[in-house]
């Protein structure tokens, strides 16, 4: 599996849930990183995966795709998995010139079939995998993917690790929480804009953003002006996010593009009511009126209604918190995830050796 790095990040941590949970018997995984980034590298030891990283580097240069190739004549894989934005453009010209039997690409951003070119380059790839229907359709009647080169696995969430807290602990207040990283496609802005619109009337509210990016100094001066002190609270991406879901009252996502985010999965299955943008893949996921509310793509006073309707009805937000989690154990299960992965390698992978020796 090739990724960019291993820092916060919704695919870093799908990416670690399938290794550590493909058969082993029948699959040997290794992680390659092409640039330094090891915020999740103890959860890939804690379960044994081998993590190699191609170049020490901040960024992906010359080095990281000359070192890729070496470690593909030296250490060739069977199966090449291609994951984030830069290793899916970087990753399969190499992976055809040291012809590894097969180059398995993913889709798993919103924006993603633009950014990765795949109008132009899903042909370096044998297949390719998405994890939203939206996706889909955006690779096949956009991209001019044939069907038959595509296959939707959604996300898969691991319940048993989020979970509801046992207890609630009484505190004074309501937590709202965002764990998003500090990017353009996530939107801040227009979240900080909409707290400010919902604090105003509602002063026990605090908003709580977790994550990391280039934006956070912009997005504290713009807190800074919204919020009276205190009521907006940055906090470092974190390896376990749990007690944050655990403190907060409802969840919210204010993405101008999206896929399938693990981290809606993960709340809905710690039990926490959505609120998120109507975008990608989110209104798979979040069922309007059943898990959470939907609202349009940068609109403020929306989000801010959609707040304010959840901080004050706590037997909608408990309504809305038990149908997540049952959906997330029902229909996003980890197991199922990694299923659908080890039967796709298995079939790419026969019909690759297949072809071979009828040639």
């Amino acid at each position: 599996m090739l990724l960019e790095d291993l820092e916060y990040g919704g695919t870093q941590r799908q990416a670690l849930e399938l290794a550590a949970g493909l058969d082993r018997n029948r699959f040997a995984v290794e992680l390659w990183l092409m640039r330094a980034g090891y915020d999740l590298l103890p959860l890939a030891e804690r379960a044994g995966i081998p993590v190699a990283c191609l170049s020490g580097t901040a960024q992906v240069g010359p080095k990281s795709l000359i070192e890729l190739w070496r470690r593909l004549k030296s250490h060739p894989p069977d199966i090449l998995v291609l994951l984030t934005v830069i290793p899916n453009i970087w990753g399969r010209l190499p992976g055809r010139h040291a012809k590894v039997p097969v180059i398995l690409a993913t889709c798993r951003g919103g924006a993603s079939p633009a950014r990765q070119h795949e109008k132009w380059l899903w042909p370096l790839s044998d297949h390719l995998v998405c994890n939203t229907s939206a996706l889909r359709n955006a690779l096949v009647h956009v991209c001019g993917l044939p069907e038959s080169r595509v296959t939707l696995i959604r996300n898969g969430v691991d319940t048993g690790f989020f979970r509801p807290p046992e207890t609630r602990r009484d505190r004074p207040g309501k937590n709202v929480l965002c764990i998003a990283r500090f990017v353009p496609d996530k939107d801040h802005e227009t979240l900080i804009e909409a707290f400010g619109i919902a604090a105003r009337s509602h002063p026990d509210l605090t908003l709580l953003l977790v994550g990391d990016g280039k934006l956070r100094p912009r997005l504290e001066r713009l807190a800074s002006h919204a919020a009276p002190p205190g009521r907006i609270r940055f906090f470092p991406g974190q390896k376990d996010p749990r007690p944050f879901f655990h403190e907060s009252d409802l969840f919210v996502l204010s993405s101008q593009r999206e896929a399938m985010p693990n981290v809606v999965l993960e709340a809905m299955a710690s039990g926490l009511p959505v609120v998120a943008t109507s975008t990608g893949g989110l209104p798979e996921v979040v069922e309007h009126g059943r898990t959470g509310l939907l609202v349009p793509v940068r609109d403020a006073p929306g989000l801010a209604r959609a707040i304010e309707a959840l901080a004050c009805d706590e037997k909608m937000c408990v309504r809305f918190g038990n149908a997540g989690r049952e959906r997330a154990e029902t229909d996003y299960s980890v197991a199922a995830m990694v299923q659908g992965h080890e039967e796709l390698f298995g079939h790419l992978l026969d019909r690759r050796l297949g072809s071979r020796k009828r040639s």
